[in-house]
């Protein structure tokens, strides 16, 4: 959704406060004059209240500080700036948090996680947060504001001089999509280290723009039906393909009779110069086991798609710069629970549902920290972590793994049959992520090659 028009000039203030408790106090004076209806008070202590349980911070000196009231409209935004960085316990000593954005939500909202969600993203693109924090005067922050929450980028990317052969090969990979039936078009926009030129798409044909970075759609305003962000750490063309389509058909924007025309090229060489073409069928015909459908019938999308982000983070990102071995079960979380016992203290007990929610941008770091624990996270399908540290029990004699795989394969293989869920594993030697479904493994990235 559009938040834009949340966003209002007389909500945005330079902060003399050197403390996060009075910067929520400036703000909220800017708040509670205008809706009296608001208790001040009330809304300062759930925001500190939040702040004691889990940071706001996420990085690049913006904090996201958020609360939900009763109140007669949607959402209420308040923006500060600080010239000189504020004092936060949650930031990084490096970063002193020079922005704040503070979210209050009315309890009735059903779409206050993935509106914070939205909200960090845009807010940890360096970039845009740059051209906040520098701009001369705050009618210009509230402008820059007001297009980066509108889904108009303000500040983009350089883009690099269109070369023949790019234009070449996305005027032909439209010809080869129509002459052998495609429904869609998947452009894989991390071939380019900048920005690129995307021809006017002829009708009739979907168009798919994969990306690490979900600004780059920016870029292509009106050009493609939609964005599919997937973190790859190979500069292998067309990597990121199985993810991508993987997360368009739990999306349910492409189905698995449809053929999709894919473009790509080697990461970073700002030159397209692969054109497959893929039939989804046959793509997941395995994984499928003569089933129709993929995702198990409690499992959101979007929650599969957010579990397969951050699995795919820690395979890249590892901690400490060495690959993390996780495992997350999506799904069917009554019976999983079932064929599980805990290794460890239950870290996610006695947080509300909303807090401990993977949906929710401030469970990212949480999540990666307790990755490290032996055992498997147990999530529902509605995104709610029960637990982290769970010994899966499930017992699978009919499925033998590649040689390789060790306890925490067979684990997710085994649950995967046992229970109607979706098993991700992180491989703690490869890096490589591989998703079980019905006990059938399908990597969605290939092993991470170390010299």
């Amino acid at each position: 959704m559009r938040l834009d028009k949340y966003i209002s000039r007389s909500r945005i203030v330079d902060l003399a406060s050197a403390d996060m408790e009075g910067a929520l106090e400036e703000l909220l004076n800017l708040t509670v004059d205008r809706f009296p209806d608001l208790d001040k008070t009330a809304l300062l202590k759930g925001l500190l209240r939040r702040e004691s349980t889990m940071t706001t911070y996420l990085g690049l000196g913006v904090a996201l500080p958020h609360v939900r009231a009763k109140m007669g409209r949607r959402y209420l935004i308040a923006v500060g700036r600080s010239p000189y960085g504020i004092r936060y316990d949650g930031a990084i000593e490096s970063e002193p948090v020079r922005l704040v954005i503070m979210l209050i939500a009315d309890e009735r909202t059903r779409d206050y996680l993935q509106v914070l969600a939205s909200l960090a993203r845009l807010l940890k693109e360096q970039d845009f947060v740059d051209g906040l924090v520098q701009a001369a005067d705050l009618d210009t922050v509230h402008e820059r504001l007001f297009a980066g929450l509108g889904g108009i980028a303000t500040l983009k990317p350089v883009p690099i001089a269109a070369n023949r052969v790019n234009k070449v090969v996305l005027r032909e990979a439209e010809k080869i999509a129509r002459g052998t039936g495609c429904k869609a078009i998947m452009v894989f926009g991390d071939t380019f280290t900048g920005g690129f030129e995307t021809p006017k798409w002829g009708a009739g044909l979907k168009t798919f723009l994969v990306t690490r970075n979900l600004s780059d759609a920016d870029d292509h305003p009106g050009r493609y039906s939609d964005t599919i962000q997937v973190r790859s750490f190979s500069n292998q063309r067309l990597a990121q393909l199985r993810s991508a389509m993987l997360v368009g058909l739990t999306r349910g924007t492409i189905s698995f009779s449809d053929r999709v025309c894919c473009v790509g090229g080697m990461a970073g060489s700002n030159q397209f110069d692969a054109v497959v073409v893929v039939d989804v069928e046959k793509e997941f015909q395995t994984l499928l086991s003569g089933h129709a459908d993929l995702l198990p019938e409690d499992v959101k999308p979007e929650v599969l798609e957010r579990v397969i982000g951050v699995a795919t983070e820690l395979a890249v990102e590892g901690r400490e710069g060495r690959p993390v071995g996780c495992l997350f079960v999506v799904g069917d979380s009554a019976k999983v629970e079932r064929a599980s016992k805990p290794l460890v203290l239950n870290p996610f007990y006695g947080y509300r549902e909303e807090e401990r929610n993977i949906l929710n941008p401030f469970m990212d770091e949480t999540i990666k920290e307790f990755s490290s624990v032996d055992g498997a996270f147990i999530i529902r399908g509605d995104g709610v972590v029960e637990t982290a540290g769970s010994l899966l029990q499930a017992s699978d004699f009919n499925h033998a793994l590649p040689s390789g795989l060790g306890t925490r394969h067979a684990a997710a293989a085994a649950i995967s049959v046992a229970a109607e869920c979706i098993a991700i594993v992180v491989s703690s030697s490869t890096g490589q992520v591989t998703l079980f479904r019905r006990g059938v493994m399908m990597p969605l990235t290939e092993k991470k090659v170390t010299v």
